[in-house]
Order: structure tokens, then C-alpha cells, then sequence
């Protein structure tokens, strides 16, 4: 029932600052950055609160540093093997979650060169706490010019989605299509956060939105994300799941949990910044699981709900589950594909109005069910795959289907791929490539 795909577009929209109209802050996702003036002079950018906590980056004498002033206390941290700068000529400084970060720019890349978790450091404030945030502005001192600052932007795109209706057709607005992905930043998955895309019909993409979380069983604000949303009459719906405090040290992942989440919004959230309050979104599994994620949903004909979704029977061995039921609220489980080890991304597709689920099958799978986009019917039975290129990492088969009000819109496939930036300090997480194919003539 479908194409074959090839590879039409790729985009890297790399932006330390997103959104300038970002202050007061919603959320700890901000950044400041300016052209350096002297390669000699000292230069520093901040972020100030009203309880006389400073968070800045300096960079002098050729190495970058992070200063925390809190509690009448400074704490400078700096990078032995990465904090060395020889050419620079913008200097960034990042708050993303709890993780503040310095980076440098020159031949076309911005490079981190130091990273601080601020729960690390003794007497600091709790970046996600409201009233704190409300209060941070921006500053610069010394050899800089041109600052910039606002809400954080992305290193890279991954999780990508297609906003849909209910009844799973793509979200439109004139010619083009939006989309949701996660804004990678400087780091794991604890620096990254949710935002919205516009895909237009010449595969450009364009920055539309940011989307924070305000968590049930905790306090502060999040940057959760791996999201769905969905327009269901006149409300939003967002499902989303909870990687915003999930630790990048594998010696602190004991006991951890990643769960989903649903918020619902009459608001507009395909333009500016929100914070959303949200419930657990309970969903079955199919034995232990430490995790659900991925998150999609779609309404049958008669109201009830499909949920596709993943499940881990350990950090990292997960695959595809489907629930279904009458509402959000009462959902049983109605197939599991246990055969998996490395498949996410589960997606909910009508294809030839019949319902059929996607997944991305990761290459640590068994042999036979690697490195492929598999469909499946409701109860998680191979059918088939879709014959398009399969980029690093575990992209996901996020369809978009022809436009019926334009003669000889073709199908189109929106995915990402794992190449990182940012430099080694970043690591994994600041991945990918938004990658575009179209169906072949």
C-alpha cells in the first residue's frame, strides 16, 4: 500500500537561541550569545534571578568557563581536555533543565566547552522551580557585541511526529504540515525539551513552537518529550513521555521510570511557549516493565481509542505495544510485539482505511527484524516493511500522506538520523538530522 521512498531533504537547524520573546521564563530552557569583539579580552554572558543567583560563561585568556554565583558562593567549573579555545568569534551560554553550559562558535559549529549539572553544585537554586525562573533576565559584560538571548533553540531534531487529527490525518495549515520533535540539547536527554515544526510543500522546515510540562507527582516545570499531538475536536491533546530527569549516568539509574503523560489545551500550541499541567496516562504492558514511551494516539470511527506505545523490560530492551479502549482512561492492552529488543517509535497509520502500526526496527534487534521500518497489523503481526532508507540510530517511519486539495502531492516519510553536534564533550543525545523522503516516481 505504499511507495517506495528515496531521501529529498536533510536539515540541521542548529540555534542556541529559539524563541527571543522568551523572557519572563516559562521554563529552564534559555540561552544568551554575542559576537566576541577581542580575542584577548575577557567576555562573560549571564543569567541573573532577583534572589542574586548569577549563572554565567566567561571565556579569556583561551579557555571557557561556567561561574555559578549562589548563596553568597561561586563556583567556577572548567574542562581540562575541552575548556581550550584557539579560535572563537561568538561566545553562548545555555541553560537547558538543570544543566548549564558554555559554548564557542567558529567555523560554521558551535562547540561545548563545559557542562555543569547545578543539583551538583552546593546552594544553587532549582532551575525548575517557577517563581526563580520568573525572575532570571539576561546580561553581558565585557569584549561582546550584538547579544542575543531567549528561550533555548536545538543542536539537533529526533523524535519526530506528525501533529495529527483524531482520526489520524495530518495537521494542516495552507500548504504545510507540523510537525513535532525533540529539540536536542547540549547533552542527554535531560537537556532537550519539546517543540513544533512547520513542514512546508518544499520540505522546508520552520521553528513554530516550544512545549514545557508540569509533572502530577512532582514539582517544577520539564523538558519532557518524544510527543504526539493530536487535535481532537476543539481541544489538544499532547501526549508526551517523562525522559526530562532520566539520568545520563547509568550509576544513577537505579529505580528510575519513564512513564507518559496527557495534558489538554484550548490554547493555540502551534505558536510561542507553554506550559501545560498534565496527568499520568496510564497504559498497560505486557509483563515488568520499567518504562513506556513513544506515545500515539488515534480515535476509530466509533470513538474508541488506539494507543501505540513502547515498553522496556529493562534500560535499555524495549518494543512495541497497542492498547486500546473506550477512553484515555480505561485502556486495555491488545498486542505486544515481544520479539523486539531495539524497536520504538510506534505509529498508528490508516492506510487504505484499514489501521496499520509502524515501528522502527534499531539494528541491536535479532538479525531478521533490524535496520527496518516494519508494518504491522493491530495485533503486532508482520506484514510487511517500507522499502525507504534506514538512517543511524532508531529513526522513526513518520508518514505524511498526500494532500487530496493538491493534484499530485506524493507521500512523503519524515524521520531523523543519529549524527551528533555540539563536539565530544556533547555526547549522545545531541542528535540528528531532520531527514525528508518522498515517494519515487
Amino acid at each position: 500500500m505504499l511507495p517506495r521512498f528515496e531521501i529529498v531533504a536533510r536539515h540541521r537547524p542548529v540555534a542556541l537561541v529559539g524563541q527571543r520573546d522568551a523572557f519572563p521564563l516559562i521554563a529552564p530552557f534559555a540561552a544568551v550569545e554575542a559576537d566576541l569583539t577581542s580575542p584577548d579580552d575577557p567576555a562573560e554572558l549571564a543569567l541573573e534571578a532577583a534572589d542574586g543567583s548569577r549563572l554565567a560563561a566567561r571565556l579569556g585568556g583561551g579557555r571557557a568557563s561556567l561561574s555559578v554565583v549562589a548563596a553568597g558562593r561561586e563556583h567556577v567549573v572548567r574542562s581540562r581536555r575541552h575548556g581550550r579555545v584557539r579560535d572563537a568569534n561568538r561566545l553562548g551560554l545555555t541553560l537547558t533543565g538543570r544543566h548549564l553550559a558554555v559554548l564557542t562558535y567558529a567555523d560554521d559549529a558551535w562547540t561545548l566547552r563545559g557542562r555543569v549539572d547545578l543539583a551538583d553544585l552546593p546552594g544553587t537554586p532549582d532551575p525548575t522551580d517557577t517563581a526563580w525562573l520568573a525572575s532570571v533576565r539576561p546580561d553581558a559584560t565585557g569584549a561582546v557585541a550584538g547579544v542575543i538571548a531567549g528561550g533555548f533553540g536545538q543542536l539537533g531534531l529526533r523524535d519526530v511526529r506528525v501533529v495529527s487529527h483524531a482520526d489520524g490525518s495530518p495537521y494542516r495549515e495552507g500548504d504545510e504540515v507540523l510537525l513535532t520533535a525533540t529539540s536536542a540539547g547540549p547533552g542527554f536527554f535531560d537537556t532537550a525539551h519539546t517543540s513544533v515544526w512547520a513542514l512546508g510543500a518544499d520540505n522546508a522546515v520552520t521553528h513554530r513552537a516550544d512545549l514545557f510540562f508540569a509533572r502530577p507527582d512532582r514539582p517544577g516545570v520539564h523538558g519532557d518529550h518524544a510527543t504526539h499531538l493530536l487535535r481532537d475536536g476543539g481541544r489538544w491533546l499532547v501526549a508526551t513521555s517523562t525522559w526530562s530527569d532520566f539520568p545520563a549516568d547509568r550509576s544513577k539509574r537505579a529505580g528510575s521510570r519513564v512513564s507518559i503523560t496527557l495534558a489538554e489545551s484550548d490554547a493555540d500550541l502551534t505558536r510561542g511557549r507553554h506550559l501545560l499541567p498534565t496527568r499520568a496516562l496510564e497504559l498497560p504492558t505486557d509483563g515488568p516493565s520499567v518504562g513506556v514511551w513513544d506515545p500515539h494516539l488515534a480515535r476509530e470511527d466509533d470513538g474508541s481509542w488506539l494507543v501505540g506505545y513502547v515498553s522496556a523490560r529493562r534500560f535499555f530492551d524495549f518494543h512495541p505495544v497497542l492498547a486500546t479502549g473506550p477512553t484515555l482512561d480505561a485502556l486495555t492492552l491488545r498486542a505486544a510485539a515481544g520479539d523486539r529488543t531495539a524497536t520504538e517509535g510506534t505509529t498508528l497509520a490508516r492506510l487504505g482505511g484499514t489501521w496499520r502500526v509502524l515501528a522502527s526496527d534499531g539494528r541491536d534487534n535479532p538479525k531478521a527484524v533490524a535496520a527496518r521500518f516494519p508494518v504491522l497489523d493491530l495485533d503486532l503481526r508482520d506484514l510487511g516493511t517500507v522499502d525507504a532508507p534506514y538512517p543511524t540510530n532508531i529513526p522513526w517511519p513518520t508518514l505524511v500522506a498526500p494532500d487530496p486539495a493538491v493534484a499530485g502531492d506524493r507521500w512523503r516519510l519524515v524521520t531523523f538520523n543519529g549524527r551528533p553536534s555540539g563536539g565530544a564533550l556533547a555526547g549522545y543525545g545531541t542528535h540528528g538530522d531532520l531527514v525528508v523522503l518522498q515517494e519515487t516516481r
